[in-house]
């Protein structure tokens, strides 16, 4: 008669586990990404309101940029935020016309984190 089967081998479920373990140690620094620090605006009563001075570019359906109702060239974009930037403490308003691209509006973004602008909002039309 043959001898039965009484031990079960537990290295192939190891090496499994192993792997598997190897594979996660890899992978989760590479899921650690920063992101855009959002707030949520808070509830203000109507008396308290005061004036908020904003710098407000309107992005255009066919990607220009406006300040305030005068076009700025993408390439002088950098330099307008940084001259206007000390003038408008409260931050950056971007208002968006439905089809102006999303690049167009993350350039504007990016110029106004590297001129200094901490406050950004972003405004549909």
């Amino acid at each position: 008669m043959k001898d039965s089967f009484n031990e079960i081998n537990i290295t192939p479920l190891t090496d499994i586990f192993l792997v598997l373990l190897i594979i996660m140690m890899v992978i989760a620094p590479l899921l650690d990404q920063q992101g855009l620090n959002l707030t949520v605006p808070e509830m203000v009563k109507e008396q308290n309101i005061k004036p908020a001075k904003t710098m407000s570019f309107t992005v255009t359906n066919d990607d220009k940029y406006m300040l305030d109702g005068t076009e700025v060239s993408a390439d002088n974009l950098q330099t307008t935020i940084n001259s206007q930037a000390k003038n408008y403490p409260d931050g950056l308003l971007i208002q968006s016309e439905p089809n102006s691209t999303h690049g167009a509006v993350v350039k504007l973004m990016d110029c106004a984190r590297n001129s200094g602008v901490s406050n950004i909002s972003c405004v549909g039309l």
